[in-house]
């Protein structure tokens, strides 16, 4: 990725003040990587990427076309997106804890 791109992101205010990341740090950067196409290192960076990918794509979708089980396929996505940001930010503190 290129270091033009980094200039226009926005900081992570929770690390600035604490020095810890939040819940959504790398998101942007995955995005940026995913663009690029960098999928490994996207899904490295924010494991949530590829799933909130395919839930913006069915909200999308449904305001288009409507199919049946859409409120249901867009809830269970939107916990399994809850699930893997928070079970991989704990992973990711785990490992900061570690290393300090």
């Amino acid at each position: 990725m290129t270091g033009t791109i980094e200039k226009y992101m926005i900081p992570c205010v929770n690390k600035q003040l604490f020095g810890i990341e939040c819940l959504g740090c790398g998101a942007q950067r995955a995005t940026a990587l995913f663009f690029s196409g960098e999928f490994a290192d996207a899904f490295y960076m924010y494991p949530a990427i590829y799933t909130i990918i395919l839930l913006v794509a069915v909200v999308i979708v449904s305001i288009f076309y409507k199919f049946r089980f859409s409120r249901q396929i867009k809830i269970g996505l939107i916990i399994l997106n809850a699930l893997i940001i928070v079970i991989s930010y704990f992973i990711k503190m785990k490992n900061f804890i570690y290393i300090q």
